[in-house]
């Protein structure tokens, strides 16, 4: 058994079982991905239009490949076909052009909703108050070609577990908001993906049902 799956194995082992694992293989070679892969990992996650695009075609054709990072609209076109849920939507027009693309080729696309719950200007997303207003709006309803299955976050980056905490809950109170006022019929609105390397644990215990997880799988990033 190599490092990789060592490590992998080790973390799943920790998560509960209702929580699942996006493993962050943006710019790791597809000889990590492999070794996940016979371990029985099937959740990739990819940040860059271009490295899924190269990845994907030499890979095994069961990977669920979730799209995590910023992604341009002029970029859209490349990811639908191949991914099987983009975690990262932090716009309407993001959201429809996901929806323009994917009527295009005839698929449902699965999307998160992505929050901006930290003070940090560097990161990306809705306000959770945005969010609602977007979804009040209604405007989503009329797109048919995609699924919103959840929203996501990122904590602050700071040792602060006090912060993190509460990063986290501004998420899981905004999850609920919007379930109950517009999913409250929709079971695939249900996924709550926040935590990482640094803090799972911590989002684990507030609420996150699917973890991003990419260093301690594969180890410091190959760039």
């Amino acid at each position: 058994m190599t490092p990789i799956q060592q490590r992998l194995q080790a973390l799943c082992s920790q998560l509960p079982p209702h929580v699942q694992l996006v493993a962050v293989s943006k710019f790791h070679p597809t000889e990590a991905v492999e070794q996940c892969y016979q371990t029985g990992q099937r959740l990739f996650g990819e940040s860059r239009e271009q490295e899924l695009r190269h990845k994907a075609p030499v890979l095994p054709k069961d990977i669920e490949w979730q799209f995590i990072g910023h992604l341009q609209t002029n970029k859209v076109r490349h990811v639908v076909p191949i991914a099987s849920r983009i975690l990262s939507v932090d716009s309407l027009r993001l959201l429809q052009e996901i929806e323009k693309q994917a009527a295009r080729i005839g698929k449902q696309m699965g999307v998160l909703l992505e929050l901006h719950v930290t003070d940090e200007p560097t990161k990306s997303g809705f306000t959770p108050d945005e969010c609602l207003d977007m979804l009040q709006s209604g405007v989503w309803r009329q797109m048919s070609h995609v699924r919103i299955e959840g929203i996501m976050c990122m904590a602050t980056l700071t040792d602060d577990e006090a912060v993190i905490r509460s990063n986290f809950r501004t998420a899981i109170r905004a999850f609920t908001t919007y379930k109950e006022q517009f999913f409250a019929d929709s079971p695939h609105f249900c996924i709550r993906s926040w935590g990482m390397s640094d803090d799972w644990p911590i989002a684990v215990e507030e609420g996150s049902n699917m973890v991003r997880i990419g260093t301690d799988i594969f180890g410091p990033r190959e760039y």
